[in-house]
């Protein structure tokens, strides 16, 4: 008996779509290897079909008043809450998370952030009006940019989803969505529940793979492009934009150095470490995952980190004792395990260091300590549930080795010394330093790094903002 395969589609203009010539991509289930569902692999047809809807859309959405655009965002996130059944079931599939965790750990605070962005929308304003000449008031307005293109990621389907439309609708811009091809099932079910609440051509989904994402930013009619993923994709989105001058908004990978000072409650923060560093597979640009530990707790610290990573548990999206499961795909287990094989002599593997059973891309949470600055590991991002450990001597060396990668999105600093932590926040080259802690984003604060990390913010106003343009308007008093 064979069961028959979910057929996903596109959502453009307001109803859902095959691809145009009938093409389509196989969507497995991570946590079982097996293909539960089709997806569409959209060409440029469906492409270009999705932005003429988006810029037919876009007047009448723009000229909406905020307090119209909040009520839409209000509405969009109440249906959240009252589907949230639904959008964990898609997203456990799409990802093989556990149930409990995404329940509480991904709903609330999507639903939290598209509220804010619908706070936000009535923030739409210019910051001056005044003469700054004789016979002269100046304004200053602040307006959409246009179609958004924007392309999520795997790793975290609905809710980098919720990070882009949000603040896109909320500042009066209409949008073409690509979720990755392993992960299309939440974001096509976010499609069917906003296209109840906005106006046709507002909102739209495309799936496919990366030539379809590269259709997508190459397109004449976005005037800004979007995306969360890798350094290699950023680099790829921001030369095609180039092209014709798009703005570009990138959230790339990351690196974070955890710097354990000697005077820190070791017990406490090996418990929450190993908790940001294993959480979602590790598959998240924050997760702390390169820990850099003062030499004369190191080895107290690498063994009681080591204990941590065996007591925790990877498996299957219905066990409540699981942190995390498994790795997104097939490639992606390849890549961590990789990492592993290919380690140097100098290293030692702690804990883990092996997949777990044979079915799905499950992989043991991994301590790797003895590991040296140029080493593979430490330089690049694993994106697996791997916490690699270093020792140093002083802070100087401590920053050094922090900030001695390409990556600078997310970073931590454990110690009881207030000055030191305000010394090491100031010097650490990352887009979030975080004190005692390691992980918590809130609507309010901004989420984005520097160097290869990529630029824009994402949450916040300031990601509010990124969706905007500034127009400067003079006017005559005589």
């Amino acid at each position: 008996m064979t069961t028959e395969l979910r057929r996903l589609r596109n959502y453009i203009n307001g109803e859902f779509r095959d691809a145009a010539d009938g093409r389509t991509i196989d969507v497995i289930n991570p946590a079982t290897g097996e293909v539960y569902a089709t997806s569409p692999l959209s060409g440029q047809a469906d492409v270009d079909a999705a932005m003429e809807a988006a810029a037919a859309a876009f007047p009448a959405w723009r000229d909406s008043t905020p307090a119209e655009r909040q009520k839409v965002l209000l509405k969009i996130a109440d249906a959240f809450e009252e589907r949230a059944e639904d959008l964990i079931a898609a997203e456990v599939e799409n990802t093989g998370k556990p149930v409990a965790l995404t329940a509480s750990e991904e709903i609330p605070p999507m639903v939290d952030q598209i509220r804010f962005f619908a706070g936000a929308a009535r923030l739409l304003e210019g910051r001056s009006a005044g003469e700054y000449m004789e016979g002269l008031t100046s304004i200053v307005r602040r307006e959409p940019v246009g179609v958004c293109a924007q392309v999520a990621p795997w790793n975290y389907p609905m809710m980098m989803a919720v990070w882009k439309f949000a603040p896109a609708l909320a500042a009066g811009n209409t949008v073409v969505l690509k979720p990755s091809d392993t992960t299309p099932a939440s974001t096509v079910l976010m499609a069917e529940i906003i296209g109840r609440i906005v106006p046709k051509g507002v909102f739209n989904v495309v799936c496919g793979d990366r030539d379809t994402g590269r259709a997508m930013v190459e397109h004449p009619t976005p005037a800004m492009a979007s995306i969360t993923g890798s350094v290699r994709a950023g680099m790829q989105v921001a030369e095609s934009a180039a092209k014709d001058v798009k703005r570009v908004h990138l959230e790339l990978g990351g690196k974070a150095p955890v710097v354990v000072f000697e005077d820190t409650d070791i017990d406490k923060a090996v418990e929450d470490i190993s908790l940001a560093g294993f959480f979602n597979a590790g598959q998240d640009c924050t997760a702390a995952t390169r820990v850099l530990v003062h030499e004369s707790i190191h080895d107290e610290f690498v063994s009681a980190l080591a204990k941590a990573a065996a007591a925790t548990k990877t498996g299957q999206p219905d066990d409540e004792d699981v942190l995390y499961g498994p790795l997104n795909n097939a490639n992606q287990l390849k890549q961590v395990s990789g990492f592993i094989d290919r380690l140097p002599a100098h290293a030692k593997v702690e804990a883990g260091g092996q997949r777990v059973g044979d079915k799905g891309y499950f992989y043991a949470p991994t301590v790797v300590s003895g590991l040296k600055q140029d080493d593979e590991i430490v330089q690049n991002e694993v994106f697996g549930p791997v916490i690699t450990v270093q020792s140093f001597t002083d802070e100087a060396q401590a920053l050094e080795y922090a900030n001695g990668v390409e990556y600078a999105l997310a970073s931590s600093v454990w110690t009881k010394d207030h000055a030191r932590a305000m010394r090491m926040s100031k010097a650490l080259d990352f887009g979030c330093v975080w004190i005692n802690t390691h992980i918590p984003l809130v609507a309010e604060m901004p989420h984005g790094g520097f160097k290869k990390s990529g630029y824009g913010k994402d949450l916040s106003a300031y990601g509010f903002e990124d969706y905007t343009r500034i127009k400067h308007v003079m006017t005559s008093l005589g």
